[in-house]
Formats: C-alpha cells, sequence, structure tokens
C-alpha cells in the first residue's frame, strides 16, 4: 500500500469491518503488541468495541497503532487516519481531542498537533491543562524539548490555560531531555516558592539526568532531598540508581542496591532483576545471570524483550549458541523476542554451530514476527547463510507454530534441542548481499560489539 493509500476509502471499508466484529481495548492492546504490519494493526484498532473506546483507556491502542504506520514512514496515512478522527461527535470532548494531539507528536509530526491545538475553538473544544500538557508531551515525543519552554510561556497568556503540576513535569522532563538538569532544578525551586507539589517521578527524572551527565554527586544529594521531604522513594527511583551502578559498578553493588530496596519495603521489578543480570553478563558471569533468569519465574516476574535480548545477546558472545537458541523459543511463546541484530548474530552462530535446522527455524519465525521493511533484511541473511526460503519448511519452527513447549526445550539449563544430521556451514567472506545503504540493522553479524545494542535503559526496559 503506498504512503497516501489510507484515506476515505480504507477508513470506510475499516469502520464497516468494526461494525461487524468489535473487541475490547483491552484485547486490542495485546494484538496491537505483536503485530508490526501496519494495515492489520489499522484493521485491530477500528474494530474496538464503541463500549470501551473512552480517550483515556483507547489512548495507548491509537498510540501502538500510529507507531506502527510510523515505522513504515507512512506519514500521510497518518494525517489521514487521525484527521478522520475530527469527524466524530466526541472531538468537542478535550480529552478526546488531546490523543490526537498526543498521536501526532508520537509520529513526530508536531506541526500538525500545533495546528490541532490551535484549531480548538474552531472544532468546538474547550482549553484547559489537558490539552495545554497534550501539546507539551507532544513536543517532547517529536524531540522538539526547546519548545516546551516557550509554548509554557506563551500559551497561557494567549488561551487562558493554568499550568498543573502535570505541566511543570513535563517541563522538568524537556529541560533534561535537552541535557540541562540545572534548568530543572531551577523550576523544582519555583514549583516550592509557588506550593506546587514536587512528585517522585519529578525527582526521579531529575537524578536520571544528572547521572546521566556524570553528575552522581549532585544525584545523591537530590535522592536525600527527596527522602528529606517525605517524597516517597518508589520502584522507579530505585532503578534508575540501579540502572548507573549497572554500568559503573560490580554486580556487587548492584544486588546491595536490590537489596536495600527490598529492605525499605519495594518489591525489584524485572527492571531491576534485569540490570543485575546484564552487569553479570558484562563481568563474564553467565552462570550467575542465567540464575537470575531463571529467578524470575520465582519471584513472579514475567521477562520483558530486554531480558531475552541481552541474554541472547551474551551468550551468543559466549558461543552458547544452543542455551540462545532455548531462550529465543521462550521468547517468541512469550511474544518478546529480540531485536534483529541480536537474532542475526544467533542465526550466525547457529550455522557456524552447524545447527541448520535451528537457524532455518528462527528465520522462518521471525520473518512473521518482525515489521515488513525488515522483513527483506532477513531475506538477505537468508542469502547470506546459504539458507532459501523454500528449505524453510513447518519442521523448522519454533513452538509458537505447535512445537510441544517442555521445561527443557525452553529453559536455559534443558537439554539440545535440534537435528544431529547437520551440514557444515562456512561464513561468506562477502558483504555484497547487504546494500550499502541499507543501515545499522544491515551491518554484518560479525561486528556486533562487546554491548548490547542500544543505551544502558534497554538493556532493562526493552
Amino acid at each position: 500500500m503506498s504512503s497516501s493509500s489510507i484515506p476515505i476509502r480504507h477508513l470506510r471499508r475499516l469502520s464497516t469491518t468494526a461494525a461487524q466484529s468489535s473487541i475490547s481495548i483491552s484485547k486490542a492492546k495485546s494484538k496491537l503488541r505483536s503485530e508490526h504490519d501496519p494495515d492489520k494493526a489499522l484493521e485491530i484498532y477500528s474494530s474496538v468495541s464503541e463500549h470501551y473506546s473512552s480517550p483515556t483507556s483507547s489512548r495507548y491502542a491509537q498510540d501502538l497503532a500510529v507507531r506502527r504506520l510510523a515505522k513504515s514512514h507512512r506519514f500521510a496515512d497518518i494525517e489521514s487516519f487521525i484527521e478522520s478522527h475530527k469527524n466524530d461527535p466526541k472531538i468537542k470532548q478535550e480529552p478526546y481531542l488531546s490523543t490526537l494531539i498526543r498521536s501526532y507528536g508520537r509520529a513526530g509530526m508536531f506541526e500538525h498537533a500545533l495546528k490541532t491545538y490551535d484549531q480548538m475553538d474552531q472544532l468546538g473544544t474547550p482549553r484547559s491543562a489537558i490539552s495545554f500538557n497534550s501539546l507539551l508531551t507532544a513536543c517532547n515525543l517529536s524531540k522538539q524539548f526547546d519548545k516546551v519552554p516557550q509554548f509554557f510561556d506563551e500559551i497561557p497568556s494567549k488561551y487562558g490555560v493554568s499550568p498543573d503540576k502535570v505541566s511543570y513535569g513535563i517541563l522538568i522532563k524537556s529541560f533534561c531531555e535537552a541535557g540541562k538538569p540545572e534548568k530543572a532544578i531551577e523550576t523544582v525551586r519555583m514549583m516550592e516558592e509557588k506550593g506546587i507539589e514536587v512528585t517522585a517521578v519529578t525527582f526521579t527524572t531529575i537524578f536520571n539526568a544528572l547521572y546521566k551527565k556524570g553528575n552522581s554527586e549532585e544525584a545523591d544529594k537530590l535522592w536525600n532531598e527527596m527522602v528529606e521531604k517525605g517524597c516517597e522513594v518508589d520502584v522507579a527511583a530505585y532503578n534508575v540508581k540501579i540502572m548507573y551502578a549497572h554500568v559503573n559498578g560490580s554486580p556487587e553493588d548492584v544486588k546491595a542496591l536490590i537489596d536495600e530496596m527490598s529492605g525499605a519495603g519495594l518489591k525489584p521489578d524485572a527492571i531491576s532483576y534485569n540490570y543485575l543480570m546484564a552487569c553479570y553478563c558484562r563481568c563474564g558471569m553467565m552462570e550467575e545471570a542465567e540464575k537470575v533468569y531463571r529467578g524470575l519465574e520465582a519471584n513472579k516476574l514475567n521477562p520483558n524483550a530486554a531480558t531475552f535480548r541481552t541474554l541472547v545477546f551474551y551468550l551468543c558472545k559466549n558461543e552458547y549458541f544452543e542455551k540462545a537458541y532455548r531462550v529465543f523459543k521462550k521468547s517468541v511463546e512469550m511474544h518478546k523476542i529480540p531485536d534483529f541484530n541480536t537474532l542475526k548474530f544467533l542465526a550466525e552462530g547457529l550455522m557456524k554451530k552447524n545447527m541448520r535446522k535451528e537457524a532455518k527455524g528462527l528465520i522462518r519465525t521471525v520473518k512473521k514476527k518482525f515489521p515488513p521493511n525488515v522483513v527483506n533484511a532477513w531475506k538477505r541473511v537468508e542469502e547470506g547463510l546459504g539458507l532459501v526460503p523454500e528449505e524453510l519448511d513447518a519442521s523448522c519452527v519454533p513452538h509458537d507454530d505447535g512445537e510441544e513447549v517442555t521445561p527443557s526445550s525452553t529453559g536455559i539449563g534443558g537439554e539440545k534441542q535440534g537435528s544431529v544430521n547437520r551440514k557444515q556451514w562456512k561464513k561468506p567472506k562477502a558483504k555484497k548481499w547487504f546494500p550499502p545503504n541499507a543501515g545499522n540493522d544491515w551491518k554484518k553479524v560479525s561486528t556486533v560489539t562487546s554491548s548490547v545494542p542500544g543505551d544502558s535503559a534497554k538493556e532493562a526496559t526493552g
């Protein structure tokens, strides 16, 4: 479908489909998380029952649908999709219109977000801090951080809107994202003078920015100030400290913070344990990292995409490809599969170990899970590994397509699964199967560095 093919005709068809088979918003969210095809994502969103379509409950589903379109660079389609909502009678409700402003920000289409905000009088929609906050959030989502303080000064006087504590929190976030935590601290002092509540989320945002700039001493001071003022420290705040400890400290430092968190009556989450696992991995302590992974279930926690990405990468780095493949299979079962580069690394490793059947199964599965624009990259990987698509038969597919799931087939410590009748594979010498303009996703597997792709936060949060 072309970038301008969604307009009225397609949206009418989706409306008809929705009328025929409505689903709840929670079901739509679940489907959208694992659906990367933008057209199918739109169909899922459009089939949400009217009974569940309040702005608050449907915002996340709408954002997911927009993100799928944005990932495929279908910005004309995003405009058609969002603009069609302005014909809905609910457009006069400020929360409803505010979701459209936010969605434009999510797509990086800030000018459209601002235009929608300016249209509110014309559309008959009242203004308050709700839509103001959505506009500020759209600035941050679009990486237009400098516009937040600008609008903070201009819009209240222009439209008679009064900023609330959420508005100030968004302003502080913009300063932090722009690398100006000192400005954020100035804003906190101003809030205190005006008697505006400073939340734990606000404090956490600032000392995250301070840590990022290497100013751990100032971050610790802010932490102590937060505690002294009776601001309740939460799991998210501890996870920021843990994140930077796992980069600059030892596994013992990370574990001590997790124990401190537990002692304070807080339950560490999967993100907390992901940082501990990643720290063990970086230190070459793979057995300890695997124990943390297995311990998630005992702590009644589910691994997230970052859990699988980190563990698969480091298992491959240490050439434990069979273990990595079993972890990958578990990620498929949980719909939390790792990123392209990590799985490309695993695919090459499997071929290196003559695990041809497993490599074919991996590629066949991920081609169904990844968005359409990445599928072509996987086809190139197939060619480079000497795996033609015709070879990818049903017997090669991991358990999400029917293979029986057992603890040994998915756990870290299970027995080896796979064919013993393997053909020796030789790593391709040339890069000719990657086009020169392919970008990071098309780099050769052999260039994967000693750290998981992405920043420190992604090692835990996905």
